[in-house]
């Protein structure tokens, strides 16, 4: 999903909107030939994700920097875990610390929020997925994280699937029609689907062979009987007033898929340092 050339174009970015014209108190408080040793720390336990990225930063600063890491993307990480030594140029350590650190307590937090609500999930065969409430810019990065974190994927933008909500509805006239209208354009390879506010739009998804039927702000008992209208004629899909609290029971509803912004949007920072 983040390739080099993606990773490294978002960071010359960052570094330069950091960075600017140049770091004026790391500038004069080291000499060119200064040498730092530090560690990558973790004061909080999470699921450490970023390896790639932070890397990046700083090989792009000085391709004299090392770093060796203990652990990768995914791994589990306790309080007080060393997750990497680096070592190299003062200068460059030092001016490129907070960038490097944005990506990965960000990241970190993301992929650790998302594996809070996988296991929430528990035994049940739902799996949680984000959705498009994204950091403009930082779409990609989030998405990776919400993998590490052990989540799925929803459609990574505009283009990928045709989503037909409400005000798509509303607009060609009926569930039906926009279905029907849809089918004439898009390529086959481009699943369809629908959000579904009640029981009757449903059935009316069912008849119209869709894909995929989102399940929106419906009741514990709602999404029971719809589970059972659909009966594995389409993936089903909810979404709506999940959180942590929730979760499980709408799993427990026998739907496929969990969608939830709360894991990318309301994800908290994982609180990570870099200790001399």
């Amino acid at each position: 999903m983040l390739n080099n050339f993606f990773i490294e174009e978002h960071v010359k970015n960052a570094l330069n909107e950091d960075i600017g014209f140049g770091d004026i108190t790391t500038d004069y408080l080291t000499d060119e030939d200064d040498i730092l040793t530090c560690t990558l720390n973790t004061r909080t336990e999470g699921i450490f994700c970023g390896k790639n990225v932070f890397e990046c930063v700083f090989r792009i600063l000085s391709s004299d920097i090392k770093i060796k890491f203990y652990f990768n993307d995914g791994d589990i990480i306790r309080k007080g875990d060393k997750i990497a030594e680096i070592s190299g140029p003062a200068r460059y350590i030092l001016m490129g610390e907070r960038t490097a650190l944005n990506y990965i307590q960000r990241m970190s937090g993301i992929a650790t929020e998302t594996n809070k609500y996988q296991k929430a999930i528990g035994e049940y065969k739902a799996k949680i997925v984000d959705t498009r409430k994204t950091t403009p810019g930082f779409r990609a990065f989030e998405k990776y994280s919400v993998k590490m974190g052990g989540g799925s994927l929803h459609r990574f933008n505009l283009s990928d699937c045709a989503m037909i909500k409400d005000n798509h509805i509303k607009y060609a006239g009926s569930l039906t029609k926009a279905v029907e209208k849809l089918r004439k354009n898009i390529s086959h390879a481009h699943k369809i689907e629908v959000e579904c506010d009640t029981i009757e739009q449903v059935k009316e998804a069912v008849n119209c062979c869709v894909d995929i039927i989102m399940l929106d702000n419906m009741s514990l008992e709602q999404m029971r009987e719809c589970v059972k209208i659909i009966a594995g004629k389409a993936v089903i899909e909810a979404s709506g007033n999940v959180n942590l609290s929730t979760v499980r029971e709408i799993a427990s509803t026998g739907v496929d898929i969990i969608s939830s912004s709360a894991i990318v949007a309301k994800a908290p920072t994982l609180d990570l340092g870099l200790d001399t």
